[in-house]
């Protein structure tokens, strides 16, 4: 079993509807279905999604998307998204250009970035 794949199992106790979506070039998808979102935000929950790079863990996984039409309580775009293609994420989901600060190989995991992104997720901005 890879090191992905153990780690991918630690998130799947959490999370029994996440997946894992092996692409070409050694890449994968994670998605969650329904991550809760905070106040602040026009909907209760969404469904995220995140790459993990060929290199993992020594490279960390980098930006997320969550699905189309998240939007703020006000109907505003957050911060520092876009549109953003990428293999294995539907052309039309919201990119969150949002990446960790610190990154451990050693002792970091896709618990810890799935964290980032509720850390982003939790400043509806």
């Amino acid at each position: 079993m890879s090191i992905l794949e153990r780690h991918f199992q630690d998130i799947s106790k959490k999370h029994p509807n996440a997946t894992l979506e092996l692409q070409s070039g050694g890449t994968a998808v994670v998605s969650m279905p329904a991550v809760q979102l905070p106040k602040g935000w026009n909907r209760a929950e969404v469904g995220i999604k995140f790459v993990v790079p060929a290199g993992y863990p020594q490279a960390a996984p980098d930006c997320f998307w969550a699905e189309p039409a998240l939007a703020l309580e006000h109907g505003g775009t957050p911060q520092n998204t876009g549109q953003q293609a990428t293999p294995g994420v539907p052309s039309e989901w919201l990119w969150f250009s949002w990446h960790s600060s610190t990154w451990k190989p050693n002792s970091d995991n896709l618990l810890t970035y799935l964290n980032v992104i509720r850390r982003r997720l939790g400043e509806a901005r």
